[in-house]
C-alpha cells in the first residue's frame, strides 16, 4: 500500500485505498454499503461561521446513491442574513473528498462537506467556500502558481482552577501534563481532527494561563501543515466543530475569542502562506526570498488595513491588537520577529535543503473570522502584490531589521514611519471602502457583499 494511504487517520483513505481528491460518488457508497454505514450527515457554513448539520437516515442504497447525487434543499434566509425569505431556496450537494468517519457517534456515521447551488443551478455567489474558490481559481490562472495556506488556531479552555501543580500565569508555554491541565483535551482533537482529514503539524500549550474568579483559564494551540487554500480552509471549519463538541463532552469551556481579558495574551489565527509552481515552491532560491515571495508580502502591506474587516471581525479582535502582546499594530514584515505583521520564519532561510518549507506568516487575523472569507481575502491581497508594479518597492520600505521591536521607545521613529492598523471594526470598515477594489477585482467579492461587511462591522 502506498505509504500515504498506510497510516492516514482518516478511516475512509485507508479502507479506499486511495487520496480524498480521488474520491468518487461510487467509492463512497461502497464504503456506506462494506462498513454497514447507518446515517449520513451533511455540514455546511452559515454566515454565522458555524457548521451547520443535516442528518440522513439510509433507507437504501438507492436512497444513498441519490442523495449524494442530488443533494438537498435548505432555507438560505435562515443560514444568510441577507437572502430575502421570498427566494430563499439553496440547495447544498456534497464534496465526495471531504468524507470522513463521524468520530463522535455510536451509530456509524459518514460525514461530507458541501457546496451551495441556487435554484437554477449555480454556485450561490455570496457563499463564502465558493468566494474562496473563485479567488483560489483566478490566482492560479493570473499567476501561473498555486496558494497554499496553514493555519495556527489558538484557544482557550476555560475550566474550575484548582491547586495542584499550578505555574505562574503567562508562562504555559510548551509546559507538560500536569501542569498543563487540558492536553488531553487538545491530544484527542488533534487525533480527531486527523481522522476528519486535517492535516495537523502539531499541538502543544501556549504561554497564555491565568487563574481569575475560582477558573484557570489555559491557552493551547494546533497548527496545521501547509495545505491547497481551499483545503486548509475545510479542515480548519471542521477543526473548530471538533473542538467545541469535545469541549461540550469534557464538560468545560472552548472559546477562539481574541482576548480574554486586559493584560494576558490573546488568541490568533496566525495563517501561514507559501505559494508553488508545478509542484515546487518558488519562496526562497539559494537561501534568499525569491521576489515572488516579496511581491507577495507586499501586497499584505498594500491591503494590510482592510484585510482586518476579513480577519478581525469583533470588538474582542481589536483589543488584541495592541503593543507589547506579541499581535502586530504597524504594517511591516520581517525575519523571526513578533512584533511584525508579516513573519518570515529565519530557520529555513539559510538551510537551502529545508527550502521548500519555507513561509511567511500573516499574524493578525484571529479565530473570530470567517475562515473562508479569510483565506479569499488573503488570496486576493496576495495577487495584488504579485501584480502591482511597485510591489518590490513596497516590501524595501515595510521591511523592519531582524530583532527590531517597533513597540520599543528606541524605536519610535520606525514605528511613526509605518502605517498603523485600524483600531475598531468601524476603522476596519473605512479601510475596506478604500480597497474595495482589490476584492472585488475578477468578481471575487461582490460589492454587494463588501457593502453588507462595511455595514455589519460599522454596526458592532
Amino acid at each position: 500500500m502506498d505509504k500515504k494511504i498506510a497510516m492516514n487517520p482518516n478511516k475512509v483513505v485507508r479502507f479506499l485505498g486511495k487520496e480524498p481528491k480521488d474520491f468518487t460518488r461510487d467509492d463512497i457508497v461502497r464504503y456506506c454499503v462494506d462498513n454497514q454505514i447507518e446515517f449520513v450527515n451533511f455540514h455546511y457554513q452559515g454566515w454565522d461561521g458555524n457548521l451547520k448539520t443535516l442528518n440522513f437516515v439510509i433507507l437504501s442504497q438507492q436512497h444513498l446513491e441519490e442523495i449524494l447525487d442530488a443533494g438537498e434543499r435548505v432555507d438560505g434566509s435562515s443560514l444568510f442574513p441577507f437572502i430575502q425569505a421570498g427566494k430563499s431556496d439553496l440547495y447544498v450537494k456534497p464534496r465526495m473528498n471531504t468524507a470522513f468517519l463521524n468520530p463522535f457517534t455510536e451509530v456509524p456515521t459518514l460525514d461530507l462537506l458541501c457546496d451551495y447551488y441556487d435554484r437554477d443551478g449555480k454556485p450561490f455567489e455570496s457563499s463564502p467556500r465558493h468566494i474562496l474558490h473563485k479567488a483560489s481559481e483566478v490566482f492560479t490562472q493570473t499567476t501561473g502558481l498555486k496558494m497554499e495556506t496553514m493555519g495556527e488556531l489558538e484557544y482557550y479552555v476555560v475550566g474550575d482552577d484548582e491547586e495542584l501543580y499550578k505555574i505562574p500565569d503567562q508562562k504555559g508555554y510548551h509546559e507538560s501534563e500536569p501542569y498543563c491541565k487540558y492536553a488531553s483535551l487538545r491530544t484527542d482533537a488533534m487525533r480527531m481532527i486527523a481522522q476528519c482529514g486535517g492535516l495537523i503539524k502539531y499541538g502543544h500549550s501556549e504561554v497564555g494561563n491565568f487563574s481569575q474568579d475560582g477558573k484557570l483559564y489555559e491557552q493551547n494551540e494546533i497548527e496545521f501543515l501547509p495545505t491547497d487554500i481551499e483545503d486548509a480552509a475545510d479542515q480548519l471549519v471542521i477543526a473548530k466543530w471538533v473542538m467545541y463538541q469535545l469541549a461540550y463532552e469534557y464538560g468545560v469551556t472552548l472559546t477562539f475569542a481574541p482576548k480574554i481579558t486586559k493584560g494576558m495574551a490573546g488568541s490568533g489565527l496566525h495563517v501561514h502562506m507559501k505559494f508553488t509552481q508545478d509542484g515546487k515552491s518558488v519562496m526562497a532560491d539559494g537561501g534568499e526570498l525569491t521576489d515572488i515571495c516579496k511581491k507577495a508580502i507586499a501586497g499584505l502591506m498594500l491591503a494590510g488595513t482592510s484585510l482586518p474587516a476579513f480577519g478581525n471581525p469583533s470588538l474582542e479582535s481589536f483589543q488584541r491588537l495592541v503593543p507589547h502582546q506579541e499581535a502586530p499594530t504597524s504594517l511591516c514584515w520581517s525575519f523571526s520577529n513578533r512584533s511584525a505583521l508579516v513573519r518570515v520564519p529565519l530557520g529555513w532561510q539559510h538551510q537551502p535543503e529545508f527550502s521548500g518549507k519555507q513561509t511567511f506568516e500573516w499574524r493578525a487575523s484571529d479565530g473570530m473570522a470567517n475562515i473562508y472569507l479569510l483565506m479569499a481575502a488573503l488570496c486576493c491581497a496576495t495577487r495584488h502584490g504579485l501584480e502591482s508594479e511597485d510591489a518590490l518597492e513596497v516590501a524595501e520600505k515595510t521591511y523592519v531589521g531582524l530583532g527590531v521591536n517597533i513597540h520599543d521607545a528606541q524605536n519610535k521613529a520606525i514605528h511613526d514611519a509605518l502605517e498603523q492598523l485600524p483600531a475598531s471594526c468601524a476603522e476596519a470598515a473605512d479601510e475596506l471602502e478604500k480597497d474595495r477594489a482589490i476584492y472585488t477585482d475578477e468578481g471575487i467579492f461582490s460589492d454587494s457583499l463588501v457593502d453588507y461587511q462595511i455595514g455589519f462591522l460599522k454596526g458592532i
